[in-house]
């Protein structure tokens, strides 16, 4: 059976057995993802993987050739594209851009803006924005709407390192200030694992899904990035006690005994961000067919 339905309660979207069949190939196949109240969830996945077709299916945007999509009925989407053109070389404030597809009060307007630290800039031209500012005003033009699923694809792309720590903790403050879900793609489980509560890892299927360190230990994650990306999360996995602020500075709570850099190796240390400890039996099958390339 094909097709989408309704859900009163329970998850905010259900995919089961979904695959999007394009140009003579299948995109993605039996995705089963559920997406319930005010989780974080991460897709990852190398290029072509199927990550925006699968978000883009789970929101209705692309229609699924085998499967079916369930969405809750008071279901509201918040989406920033991975690619948005807008052209930064006109003459645009930050406020006139927020509303190019969408109406909004100056209230509005402004209450977003400040949720995201950019109340200061509304009325900034858009083509005098940092990288992390021009994302910022992407990220309040989706939450104009008070969605309770904001799909971000690639939300740090021409971003920092540091803008990109300052931007996932952000996008975790608003999961906690506005109660909503997040559906995330990213490239990177290193930089994402300490704010998302599960991850799903795409290869035109679904090769594994769980806790993120489930995700790192499982040999289909090894497969698709390599042992070095794997090492790279091991290293990683240290408890997070401070803050990235925008300007890449770090801030450590009082008392917090930190001065970093502690020098150590926390591979094996024996703690990790916080995260429950990895369970057999979360993760799925190796990695084998590879999809077409996912287009944006």
């Amino acid at each position: 059976m094909t097709g989408v339905a309704a859900i009163a309660a329970g998850p905010l979207v259900e995919m089961t057995g979904v695959g999007v069949f394009r140009s003579g190939r299948w995109l993605v196949q039996g995705i089963d993802l559920e997406i319930r109240p005010g989780e974080i969830i991460t897709l990852i996945g190398p290029n072509g993987s199927g990550k925006t077709t699968t978000a883009k299916t789970a929101i209705g945007i692309v229609r699924p050739d085998a499967g079916t999509v369930a969405r809750s009925d008071d279901l509201v989407v918040g989406y920033v594209p991975q690619k948005l053109s807008v052209d930064r070389s006109l003459p645009m404030t930050v406020s006139r851009m927020m509303t190019l597809t969408t109406k909004a009060s100056g209230v509005d307007i402004a209450s977003a803006l400040e949720r995201v630290g950019m109340a200061h800039l509304r009325k900034a031209q858009v083509h005098d924005l940092s990288g992390g500012e021009f994302q910022r005003a992407l990220l309040a033009r989706a939450m104009l709407r008070r969605p309770n699923l904001l799909v971000l694809d690639e939300p740090v792309q021409g971003v920092d390192f540091s803008g990109e720590i300052a931007l996932y903790e952000l996008i975790s403050e608003l999961r906690e200030s506005e109660g909503c879900a997040v559906l995330l793609i990213s490239h990177d489980l290193h930089v994402v694992m300490a704010k998302t509560d599960r991850v799903v890892c795409l290869n035109g299927h679904v090769c594994c899904a769980g806790s993120p360190n489930s995700v790192a230990a499982s040999p289909a994650y090894r497969q698709l990035f390599g042992a070095r990306a794997a090492e790279a999360l091991a290293v990683y996995r240290h408890q997070h006690d401070h803050t990235h602020l925008p300007d890449g500075r770090i801030a450590y709570p009082e008392n917090s005994g930190h001065g970093h850099d502690d020098g150590h190796d926390h591979a094996g240390c024996g703690h990790d961000h916080g995260e429950p400890h990895a369970h057999a039996g979360e993760t799925g099958a190796s990695p084998g067919n590879k999809a077409a390339h996912d287009h944006a």
